[in-house]
Order: C-alpha cells, then structure tokens, then sequence
C-alpha cells in the first residue's frame, strides 16, 4: 500500500487536465509495472468508476480497494487529492496576484496541448487495453462520433460499446 500511497502522490502533482489524463501511467504502473491487475481488470474499473456518479478520482480508489480493500481506497483517494489540492491552494493565491503578467495567457496556451494530448493518451488506453485491433478501434471511434454528433447520454454509449464489444469479441 505505501508503493500505492506514493505513486498516486505522485500522479496528483503532475495531473494536467485531471485524472482521465493520467490514464496511460496508471495504466502502466499498475498493469504493466506492478502487475497488481490485468489490463481488462483495469478497463472494467474504469468503466465502473465512469458509470457511477461523482468525481472521475473513482478510478483511484477502485484500485485502492482491489489492492488492499477499504484502507487502501481511502489511502489512493487521499493520496490523489491531497497534495494537488495542497498545491493548488499555493498555486492559486500567487497565480491570481500575477493576473496581469503578460506571459500568463502564453503559459495558459502553452499548457492547453499538453492537456489535449495526455487526454488522448489515455483514451488510447482505455480503448486498446490488449492492444490496437479493428474491433476496439470502431467502437471507440463510433462512440466518440456519436457523442460529438448527438446529445444522448455517455452512459447510453458506454453501455453499447461494452454490449458491442462483447458481441464482436465473444
């Protein structure tokens, strides 16, 4: 638990664009490193932890819990929100009294890519978990054109993905 402690401490200091951008090195830490779940383990947490309500951080504290039951839940969830929320604090205060720097909104486009591109790292990883193959490739890009063109439901289009998925992979 204290390798988990000091990952997810970790993982909260670099979080640009919050949890969902840390997918691929939670992946890797925890599927590929530690070998504490599978990749499909993982993919079926993540479902869960988008399903469910509240804050996408569930994530966190599903592996906590599969790693050492409730303990290690309220551990991973300390752990991710503590020191991101610690510095944040900091880094707020100070980020607002240079509010009229002129290099600010240059930094604010800088960090904008950054974002962008751990976000869709970490949909590649959530949508190959066993590797890129023709099957996940069309269900993620389906879902993904279904929810830019339409108004329905996340939820709705993750059902179908996975009823999908265990259709053509079944």
């Amino acid at each position: 638990m204290t390798q988990l402690v000091l990952y997810f401490s970790l993982f909260s200091l670099i979080s640009v664009g919050g949890v969902n951008a840390l997918m691929p090195e939670i992946h890797r830490v925890t599927v590929d490193a530690n070998h504490w779940m599978t990749s499909a383990e993982f993919t079926q947490l993540f479902a869960v932890s988008q399903a469910a309500p509240g804050p996408n951080v569930l994530i966190v504290s599903l592996i906590g819990w599969k790693l050492a039951g409730l303990p290690g839940a309220l551990a991973g969830l300390a752990a991710i929100c503590g020191p991101a929320a610690t510095l944040s604090y900091w880094v707020g205060g100070y980020w607002d009294r240079l509010r009229d720097a002129p290099w600010r909104p240059v930094v604010q486009r800088g960090i904008l890519p950054v974002t962008v591109g751990l976000v869709l790292a970490s949909g590649y990883v959530i949508a190959a978990p066993d590797g890129l193959n023709w099957h996940n490739t069309l269900i993620a890009s389906g879902s993904a054109l279904i929810m830019y063109a339409t108004r329905i439901n996340p939820l709705w289009i993750l059902f179908a993905g996975g009823a999908l998925g265990g259709l053509l992979l079944g």
